[in-house]
């Protein structure tokens, strides 16, 4: 352990789909000095999400160099005190490049990117299982979500790719393992690595043994020599290179962005949280035995803190569009000018005025898993105005996270959820969107359970920190679960009785199932 009198610092990389940030942590965790940039989505064609893994990459050295800077003037000296760094990103998208000359063979493809819905179809009718083929082994169906689609796309699609593949020159990757590779050396001998919970997202790796599946990657045709090295969330993985800022410091930790806000909000078995950022990511604790799901959730891993360390499952339900639509309101629409704006807009009206919106605008996720569907808005009269649309757009999210929590419920059952002293399910919520005071009283309200805020909303990026600490010996388990920022958390309790909650949801499931079939609506 670090002596008392000296500086201690632990930093996390949050490499997310619309933004990269960078935070440094003193040795009570608490969040001294930070960074962050958006930077640029691609969308070539209609349903098609990409990422500039080069611009990635700067964003993430711009985001050190500008942490550090504004440390330092504030009179803090993280380049003599940082013993660790923890990274954690976007799942599922997925990087080709090439060993030889570090370059992307591609664009980044981003997890809610829907072209590979003909990949899906193909295997779903050439494999017996169909769509469930490949479950009893990685927890996950077949959908357009996972990696090994989209690696699937770019190995048929993509010369580059293919030529690579052939010649022993690719590297496949999620946003971790790019960041870690270029990060301890590149083509200089960077670590080709990923962590399990990543590993996790792919449908390559076996959940029981943490290792790539032979049956599944000789079914998809794909080699284990273009796969990195499967490890786990809390280890010395190795140090950052010359070149970027803060060489010669330890990356200790690596998780994917909702295993590391799990941690963050310190989810034990029986414990359930949910991030609200582009999508919304609920995950439930279920301890150390995988839970197979019957009601359209992912088997998946919650995390696994050191090479010996007993592995923590979880189910998870993901919803691709969450805190998005809100970006749409503003950006495609123009309703709003700012994201913030949309609390005040929904607050000039009592109730969505009969408007409900499901925003299926790549399809739809868990628990329906329908990539048919899209967007629609229904129920709009002549008295139907800005408000209502707007805060019919913030109860989409929570009436998604209500679908996701009651198929939870079935496969977890009463012994799968730990209550609080009041005999209360309390659901643990986190990421940007929930500093909007409005939408987690509508949670609580549509859930008919308290939400609990924490006082750092930045969960991901703190749980990253707590593993890339604990590999460093900055903290221990227990330190870090007895909660190192234990601080004044807000909870939201509902107010609306259960009659009004029940008919809310029956006219919320007209509406999904409106959505459904109208993917050719676009020919």
């Amino acid at each position: 352990m670090a002596g008392e009198g000296e500086e201690v610092y632990v930093a996390a990389i949050d490499q997310g789909t619309t933004s990269t940030r960078f935070i440094v942590y003193d040795r009570h965790a608490k969040p001294v000095a930070s960074h962050q940039l958006e930077f640029k989505q691609h969308y070539p064609e209609a349903g098609w999400v990409e990422h500039d893994p080069m611009e990635i990459i700067e964003t993430v050295k711009v985001c050190i160099k500008e942490a550090v800077d504004k440390a330092k003037d504030a009179k803090y000296n993280v380049v003599a005190g940082l013993k660790g760094i923890g990274i954690t990103n976007q799942r599922e998208t997925t990087v080709m490049w090439s060993k030889s000359t570090g370059l992307p063979l591609y664009n980044a493809i981003v997890w809610m990117d829907a072209r590979t819905s003909p990949v899906c179809r193909r295997l779903e009718s050439e494999l017996s299982g169909g769509r469930t083929h490949f479950v009893e082994t990685c927890g996950l169906p077949i959908s357009t979500y996972f990696s090994a689609l989209k690696l699937l796309w770019l190995m048929e699609n993509v010369d580059a790719v293919k030529d690579a593949v052939r010649t022993g020159d690719a590297l496949f990757g999620t946003i971790d393992t790019w960041l870690i590779w270029n990060l301890t050396g590149g083509v200089a001998g960077g670590q080709h690595v990923t962590d399990c919970s990543n590993a996790s997202r792919t449908m390559l790796m076996n959940l029981k043994t943490l290792d790539w599946d032979k049956p599944t990657l000789d079914t998809l045709g794909i080699s284990v020599t273009i796969l990195p090295k499967i490890i786990s969330n809390s280890e010395k993985i190795g140090v950052v290179a010359d070149g970027f800022p803060l060489s010669g410091v330890p990356i200790s930790g690596c998780l994917g962005d909702q295993h590391a806000a799990m941690l963050g909000q310190l989810c034990q078995k029986g414990e359930a949280k949910s991030t609200y950022g582009t999508g919304a990511f609920i995950l439930l604790n279920t301890g150390e035995e995988p839970t197979q799901s019957s009601h359209g959730l992912l088997s998946t891993i919650a995390y696994k803190l050191g090479p010996s360390a007993p592995t923590n499952y979880a189910l998870e339900g993901s919803i691709a569009i969450a805190g998005a639509a809100v970006q749409w309101l503003r950006d495609s629409l123009g309703i709003i000018q700012t994201a913030a704006e949309i609390e005040k807009l929904a607050e000039t009206v009592p109730d969505s005025g009969g408007v409900y919106f499901v925003p299926a605008f790549n399809g739809l996720f868990a628990p329906w898993w329908r990539d048919d569907a899209r967007g629609i808005c229904i129920g709009i009269t002549r008295f139907t105005n800005k408000g209502h649309i707007s805060r019919a757009v913030l109860e989409s999210m929570c009436f998604q996270v209500n679908d996701v929590l009651s198929s939870m419920h079935k496969d977890a059952g009463e012994a799968g959820e730990v209550k609080s002293a009041e005999g209360e399910f309390l659901l643990r919520v986190d990421g940007g969107a929930t500093v909007n005071n409005l939408l987690m009283q509508i949670q609580a309200d549509l859930l008919g359970s308290p939400v609990v805020r924490p006082a750092d909303i930045e969960t991901t990026a703190l749980g990253a920190a707590y593993a890339a600490g604990l590999a460093s010996g900055v903290w221990t388990k227990d330190q870090v679960f007895a909660g190192l920022h234990k601080e004044n958390t807000t909870i939201f309790r509902p107010k609306l009785d259960e009659a009004h909650r029940k008919k809310r949801a029956d006219s919320w499931y007209k509406a999904v199932s409106r959505s459904f079939d109208l993917a050719d609506l676009s020919l």
